[in-house]
């Protein structure tokens, strides 16, 4: 195990794996995201709102650059644990992603959820880190056709990776407070061809 990842768990869910760990040094790299996160809330962008809750929150990566400290971090990782390249993108490109750049931030109040979804296009690797979160603020979970659920539990600081084509959701949040996560795709290196 790379010593600058932190304890890495692994997962075997069907024929696919979910590692997860905690961020090296998380609650130095945390608070000032939070600040900065709150400090841009008037360059937020939206994709689609489901119920009353925008969905994902955008940032130019200008206003929270410290997001590539996980992203490189499930970069280097899912190369040491399942051998292939990805590649980290902080914007998007023209003529392959959508408009929005491949990282995002989910901000759940009380009693809100996230529906079951994948990130299959074009991603390899997907994952979530917790910024602001308690145990009841909301599992996220793992479906797939005959198999149980697999639920991970919300803890400040822990990063998810996870095949970007595997469906998953996150259950409504029962605490008082905001959950707020960060999410984000890395893409195969090189990128085949056929997709520009």
């Amino acid at each position: 195990m790379n010593a600058e990842m932190g304890e890495v768990e692994e997962y075997q869910f069907g024929s696919d794996q979910i590692i997860t760990c905690f961020i090296p040094s998380y609650r130095t790299w945390i608070a000032p995201l939070l600040i900065k996160l709150e400090e841009s809330r008037s360059h937020f962008e939206h994709s689609h709102r489901i119920g009353d809750r925008w969905e994902n929150t955008y940032l130019n990566v200008s206003h929270v650059p410290s997001v590539a400290l996980p992203m490189r971090l499930a970069r280097d990782l899912a190369k040491e644990k399942w051998g292939f390249s990805t590649m980290v993108l902080y914007e998007s490109m023209p003529n392959f992603l959508t408009t929005h750049p491949p990282f995002w931030f989910n901000i759940a109040k009380t009693g809100e959820r996230t529906g079951v979804h994948d990130h299959a296009k074009l991603a390899s690797v997907s994952g979530v880190a917790y910024l602001k979160c308690c145990s009841i603020s909301g599992d996220l979970f793992f479906r797939k056709e005959g198999e149980k659920d697999f639920s991970v539990v919300p803890e400040e600081g822990k990063m998810v990776l996870f095949p970007s084509n595997i469906c998953h959701g996150v259950r409504a949040n029962e605490s008082s407070d905001e959950r707020i996560s960060l999410a984000f795709n890395l893409y195969p290196f090189p990128i085949p061809s056929d997709e520009w």
